[in-house]
């Protein structure tokens, strides 16, 4: 998460077109965060670039996050899914301006441009290229939700869930499902939600992406099948405008592992 001049005019504009773009219902007394979710892509070869890139989040990045007063979400490698090997970092805001200030801090950081430096001369490339999401927060969830007992029990399985809608029309009517309901039923069954938020910049426009969490891919499939049959969620979901056709045109899921310094596992 290396800062740079495209993404804090991206920052900028975001200021400007987040209240239009988002869709949430917000009750005035609900502060709804601001998550970037950073891809690093990576190959297989003698440069190690997985463990070199996971050291430099553990060592330097999640530090500096924290000291410019972000909260590092967690840290992920795919287990399954496209496109690996690839790693995941997660940051929480507060808000615009936070994320702006911290942006701020990390480039006035000695340490963390001294590990950056680090990063980039080191023989041959650390990583092939990394992508951001940017996400407000639904009103359902306007935090996330981070481990409470890391230590004492083993870490889980995550999935990373991406739904694209037909329209920014579409996509109103499936967060509404989410605030209303959808989430709600997740957390009854026992899915565990981590996180969901509107994409606000990043590919795949528009979209809602969230994090589940499970105790393991056995786990994962009793719960789905819990899920697709269960009678709150067949009502919620019987409209004939609220069907998939209608209002998700693709889901896209990553399942991930999180790595030992994930403040999330």
């Amino acid at each position: 998460m290396p800062t740079s001049l495209n993404r804090r005019q991206l920052l900028a504009g975001a200021a400007a077109v987040t209240a239009a773009f988002t869709t949430s219902a917000v009750a005035a007394d609900i502060t709804r965060s601001f998550l970037e979710i950073t891809t690093w892509r990576l190959h297989n070869s003698d440069e190690d670039q997985p463990q070199r890139v996971s050291a430099y989040l553990e060592s330097a990045l999640f530090p500096a996050l924290a000291r410019g007063g972000a909260r590092p979400v967690g840290a992920f490698s795919n287990l399954i899914g496209p496109d690996g090997p690839s790693l995941f970092s997660i940051a929480e805001y507060t808000s615009l301006a936070a994320m702006q200030e911290t942006l701020t801090k990390l480039a006035a950081d000695r340490d963390y441009l001294a590990a950056s430096e680090t990063l980039a001369s080191s023989p041959g490339m650390p990583f092939v290229t990394m992508e951001s999401s940017l996400l407000h927060s639904l009103a359902v969830m306007p935090q996330a939700m981070l481990s409470t007992d890391p230590v004492s029990r083993k870490p889980r399985l995550f999935e990373l869930r991406i739904y694209e809608s037909q329209s920014a029309a579409a996509r109103v009517k499936k967060v509404k499902m989410f605030n209303d309901a959808e989430i709600g039923v997740f957390e009854r069954i026992g899915m565990r939600p981590v996180f969901i938020g509107e994409s606000i910049i990043g590919p795949r426009q528009p979209n809602t992406t969230y994090m589940l969490s499970f105790d393991s891919l056995a786990d994962r499939e009793k719960l789905w099948s819990a899920f697709a049959s269960d009678p709150e969620w067949k009502k919620i979901s019987a409209p004939p405008e609220l069907k998939d056709a209608k209002i998700v045109a693709n889901i896209s899921n990553f399942m991930l592992h999180p790595l030992a310094f994930s403040p999330m596992k």
